[in-house]
């Protein structure tokens, strides 16, 4: 129909003249209430957005010279994280004074924990200093 026939039949009821396809030929038109179709549409937006899965990055920190125990409690909580949370998880090794000189025992250290996690997890980012801390990021697999 004419482009002043549709805009008299959306004003008489009240609509908006909402033009849908515009490269098509002729252009698409279409009778509707702007305000609520981008009402919905926003609507439409934020259910998707709640149904989205959130990926959480957890913080582990540690020190070069770990002892074993100490290792072994840090190890659990990494594999919580990764497994049953499903987050990633940040290692942070900080290096306090003179340890920033052995970054090889950092790394060792950090060597040791992506061998342990090899099986329910995976590297995501390899180790890299940054000042006196030296950081990996670990995701699930």
């Amino acid at each position: 129909m004419k482009l002043e026939e549709a805009l008299r039949r959306a004003e008489e009821e009240g609509l908006d003249l909402v033009e849908v396809a515009p490269n098509a030929d002729p252009p698409v038109c279409k009778i509707m209430d702007y305000g609520r179709y981008k009402y919905q549409q926003q609507k439409k937006l934020q259910e998707a957005k709640k149904k989205q899965a959130q990926f959480q990055i957890k913080e582990v920190k540690i020190r070069p010279k770990i002892d074993e125990h100490d290792f072994q409690f840090k190890l659990r909580h990494i594999k919580r994280f990764l497994k049953e949370e499903g987050s990633k998880v940040k290692v942070t090794m900080i290096f306090r004074g003179r340890e920033v000189i052995h970054t090889d025992l950092g790394k060792s250290v950090l060597a040791r924990i992506i061998e342990e996690v090899g099986e329910i997890g995976r590297l995501e980012k390899p180790p890299f200093m940054q000042g006196r801390i030296m950081t990996m990021i670990l995701a699930p697999k």
